[in-house]
């Protein structure tokens, strides 16, 4: 089952735009909290963690507000790659998903 635009589950779409939403609050007071760690306890290790966990969250928030973006611009569930649909199924796994599998294996070549 693909997305089609026109017989959309609107209910299904606001939940998926609201739990979008909750989730960019949460990766947005995590990346609040990260930056605002100063405590340099000299451990390289710490501090590589905390660098990777900065990069992840950030690109998570990235995700989320492209996704949220596709929503509001009606493109949502669309392939960026060949302008298809992404199966609803996808979708429900990985929310923020630009491509359809095969073209996201291409990208990932």
């Amino acid at each position: 089952m693909s997305i089609d635009h026109r017989t959309v589950d609107h209910s299904w779409l606001a939940d998926l735009r609201a739990s979008l939403s909750a989730d960019f609050a949460t990766q947005t007071a995590r990346l609040r909290e990260l930056t605002e760690i100063n405590a340099d306890t000299g451990d390289p290790g710490e501090a590589h963690n905390r660098a990777e966990l900065l990069v992840a969250t950030r690109r998570t928030i990235e995700q989320i507000t492209s996704a949220l973006h596709r929503i509001a611009e009606g493109t949502y569930g669309v392939c960026q790659r060949c302008d298809r649909n992404i199966p609803v199924e996808r979708l429900e796994v990985l929310p923020h998903a630009r491509f359809c599998v095969p073209c996201q294996e291409r990208v990932n070549g």
